[in-house]
């Protein structure tokens, strides 16, 4: 009888210490890790931070570190000479340089131009991310193209310089597509592929636009792809997810939409391994939200999902007012947000880049 109390007292001894270790282990899986404030990282603009061209609009920034130590940018230009609506038709993918992340950045080379009439990429080469994974430099660009339909030159101005409305321009805007160019190098060569690697699936109808791809950490790849709602009678966009095992794809498009009842672009996207939780950042023609996702499929308002209105701060304290503020980017140094890239477009219909300097993330976790 005593030998049976004893081995009573220590299964129900043993049973107190798994439940206790059991809800430690449970209260730590549980804990909500969504504290980032990235407003607050912000830090003032000097005119070393501002990227202009007198003959070209700048357009979407996105930033790498190479193995020469210097900070190379890949960003799209569009000449001025035919109005800014000519980035459908006549942009083209570009190479800078800089000895700090933040600027100043000096151009260096045009590298990606449209490929003309018979190809998928005829038109226009705009709004890259330039990634590396596995030793290889992956420069993501959208196209587009009129399929069997060469325009003639007064057509093709009217695509370049009017509205959606406009039949010409239509047809190029309906023809948009992701593509991929692969280097061993950051000043090339670099080969494209032949066919577009994300075709609208799922929630997104029309094009495929705007990429922005990071790492999953349990492997393989993640891209925010940009489209038109489906079975809707005015232009509404909405936001994918595509998943794929390589960087060139396959892409499958996933059947949740990420940003699906928000009229919103532009998104940036990358996994904060301190919080164990992805975060993206788009424009919604007004001001810049912040979305998160634990899984990389289902996606929510950040807790702080309020990341800027259409201003910046210079950094003697002045605020600078601005009609557009897009093409979010946030580069990443040792794995945390060390600079954030946005596209200015003001009233007067001129543009820049700004390279936004980020102090390190206070938050705790």
């Amino acid at each position: 009888m005593k030998n049976f109390l004893i081995v009573l007292l220590s299964l129900i001894l043993f049973s107190c210490i798994t439940t206790t270790k059991q809800t430690t282990a449970t209260y730590t899986v549980a804990k909500d890790t969504d504290d980032l404030t990235f407003q607050d990282t912000f830090m003032g603009i000097t005119d070393d931070n501002i990227f202009y061209d007198s003959l070209n609009f700048n357009w979407g920034a996105s930033i790498i570190k190479g193995d020469d130590n210097k900070y190379h940018c890949f960003y799209a230009q569009m000449p001025r000479k035919y109005g800014f609506l000519c980035w459908l038709t006549d942009g083209v993918v570009a190479h800078a340089i800089a000895d700090h992340p933040a600027g100043p950045y000096t151009y260096k080379e045009d590298v990606l131009t449209s490929r003309g009439f018979g190809n998928w990429d005829a038109y226009s080469v705009h709004n890259p991310r330039i990634k590396k994974y596995n030793g290889k430099y992956y420069l993501y660009y959208i196209s587009t193209n009129t399929g069997d339909t060469e325009l003639t030159p007064n057509q093709f101005n009217q695509a370049r310089t009017k509205w959606i409305d406009n039949e010409y321009r239509a047809l190029v805007r309906i023809n948009q597509r992701i593509g991929v160019a692969v280097a061993d190098n950051l000043n090339g060569p670099w080969q494209r592929l032949d066919q577009p690697i994300v075709t609208p699936a799922g929630p997104i109808a029309n094009i495929t636009c705007n990429p922005a791809i990071t790492e999953r950490p349990e492997g393989g790849y993640l891209m925010f792809v940009r489209g038109d709602k489906p079975n809707e009678n005015t232009l509404v966009r909405s936001q994918a997810i595509a998943l794929a095992d390589h960087p060139e794809g396959p892409w499958v498009i996933q059947e949740q939409a990420a940003v699906g009842d928000l009229n919103a672009e532009d998104p940036c996207v990358w996994y904060d391994k301190n919080r164990q939780r992805y975060y993206a950042i788009y424009h919604a023609f007004g001001y810049l939200g912040m979305i998160t996702s634990t899984d990389g499929l289902s996606w929510h308002k950040a807790k702080n999902y309020k990341v800027s209105d259409l201003n910046y701060k210079t950094k003697n304290g002045k605020t600078i007012k601005v009609h557009r503020m897009e093409r979010p980017f946030v580069f990443l140094e040792d794995g945390n947000p060390s600079v954030f890239t946005v596209s200015i477009k003001t009233k007067e219909q001129d543009s820049y880049t700004l390279f936004i300097p980020l102090k390190e993330d206070s938050s705790e976790i």
